[in-house]
C-alpha cells in the first residue's frame, strides 16, 4: 500500500481544509514511478476509482501513463461498469479476492488511495508492505490511515528517506 499522510496520521484532510500544496520531491516521484511501473496490478475502492479514473485519463503528468496502463481492480459491490481502460471489478469477499490476485502471475499488487479501503485492508491483515509518504503538515482531524484495528499493528521499518522540503518516505512490513 502506498499512502500520503500528514504528520498527525491523516490521509484525508477535513473538508474544505487546504492540503498545503507541497511539491513532490523529484527523487521521490522517480521512485514512485518506478514502483508503479513494476506493479502487476493496482487495487482500489470505488471512491478512489471514481476520482482517479477521470483525472488520470486527462492528465499529462508523468504518473498518467503508468496509471492508465496498469491493470486495475476496483473493489465494489455497487459499481456496475468499469470504464477506465485496463479495469475490472471485484465484487466478492475482500480476503478471497486478494488471495486470487496474489496467486496470479505478474508484479506487485499496489493499493494506492482511499482511506476506507486502506483501513479495510489493514484490518484484514492483507497488506505486506506499507509505503507511507509523510508531508510536513498537520490537519488535526480528517480520515486516518489506521482506524478500528482489533489490536496494535506492529511494524518493522524497512526503509526511511528524508527530502529537502520535509517530506519523509517510510516503508514498513508487518511483524
Amino acid at each position: 500500500m502506498i499512502m500520503t499522510m500528514s504528520i498527525d496520521g491523516y490521509v484525508v484532510a477535513p473538508e474544505a481544509m487546504s492540503t498545503g500544496g507541497f511539491p513532490e520531491p523529484a527523487e521521490l516521484k522517480r521512485w514512485k514511478l518506478d514502483r508503479i511501473r513494476r506493479a502487476g496490478s493496482h487495487i482500489m475502492g470505488r471512491l478512489s476509482y471514481e476520482e482517479m479514473g477521470p483525472y488520470w485519463q486527462k492528465s499529462d503528468d508523468a504518473y498518467a501513463a503508468p496509471m492508465n496502463d496498469i491493470p486495475k481492480v476496483v473493489f465494489s459491490k455497487t459499481l456496475k461498469q468499469a470504464t477506465w481502460p485496463e479495469s475490472s471489478i471485484a465484487k466478492g469477499d475482500l480476503n478471497e479476492e486478494i488471495s486470487k490476485l496474489k496467486n496470479q502471475p505478474g508484479g506487485e499488487i499496489i493499493a494506492w488511495g482511499g482511506a476506507g479501503f486502506a483501513q479495510a485492508l489493514s484490518k484484514a491483515g492483507l497488506i505486506d508492505e506499507y509505503v507511507i509518504v509523510t508531508r510536513p503538515i498537520a490537519y488535526g482531524g480528517g480520515k486516518p490511515l489506521f482506524s478500528g484495528l482489533a489490536e496494535a499493528l506492529k511494524l518493522n521499518v524497512l526503509v526511511t528517506a528524508a527530502y529537502d522540503n520535509g517530506t519523509m518516505l517510510r516503508i514498513y512490513a508487518p511483524q
